[in-house]
């Protein structure tokens, strides 16, 4: 990014922008790992001392041998709001499975899909990382693309028969990271999420 001209005001620094002191790499490599293990649980199914462990290893392998890129988590945790978003999360996954099991039982009538693409008000790669694994683990939805700059996600979803159901989608995820920010956000993000309305894209049916 240029320098600002002489009399302009200097653009806002972005916590993404700042380097990373040791403690806060600590940190976000504990994030790291944390959301590993929870998603190594999740995709078996069960909760038990063998997935913990299995996950911490697997997630430890990953951080080894796949280093990420620094991502600085500038909110911080909100107990109440995260059990909500508990709680939605997995109220979401009953309702979904129940949803994908009657489009199974359907004969004859083969479901539609779309790819819709879905702008996030809050750009940050934690927020797209977490949004988009929140929306894979629920069946039916599936994260095909994400745009990084720009801050979109592309999602293949099933069961979508018109224009109405594709906006019906979209506001729910703009719920799902209303939910995410709320639980751990900063005051900054929760002010994007209140004041921001992202634009209104095209979703690509089929």
């Amino acid at each position: 990014m240029p320098p600002p001209r002489a009399g302009e005001p200097s653009p806002p620094e972005h916590p993404e922008d700042r380097p990373l002191t040791p403690a806060a790499r600590r940190r976000n490599r504990a994030v790291a790992m944390i959301v590993l293990v929870t998603v190594w649980v999740l995709l078996w199914g069960t909760l038990s001392w063998a997935n913990v462990l299995g996950g911490l290893v697997v997630g430890l392998v990953v951080l080894t041998v796949f280093p990420l890129p620094p991502v600085t988590f500038a909110g911080r945790l909100h107990p109440l709001p995260l059990l909500r978003f508990a709680l939605r999360f997995l109220r979401d996954l009953v309702v979904a499975s129940v949803q994908i099991a009657a489009l199974a039982l359907r004969f004859g009538h083969p479901p539609l899909g779309a790819i819709i693409a879905v702008p996030l008000r809050v750009r940050s790669d934690l927020n797209l990382t977490l949004t988009a694994e929140a929306l894979s683990l629920v069946p039916g939805s599936l994260i095909v693309e994400v745009d990084r700059d720009a801050g979109i996600l592309y999602v293949h979803v099933l069961g979508v028969r018109d224009r109405a159901e594709v906006e019906r989608f979209r506001d729910g995820v703009l719920e799902l990271e209303a939910r995410l920010i709320a639980a751990i956000g900063s005051a900054e993000e929760q002010r994007l999420i209140r004041e921001h309305t992202p634009p209104t894209l095209e979703g690509s049916s089929r």
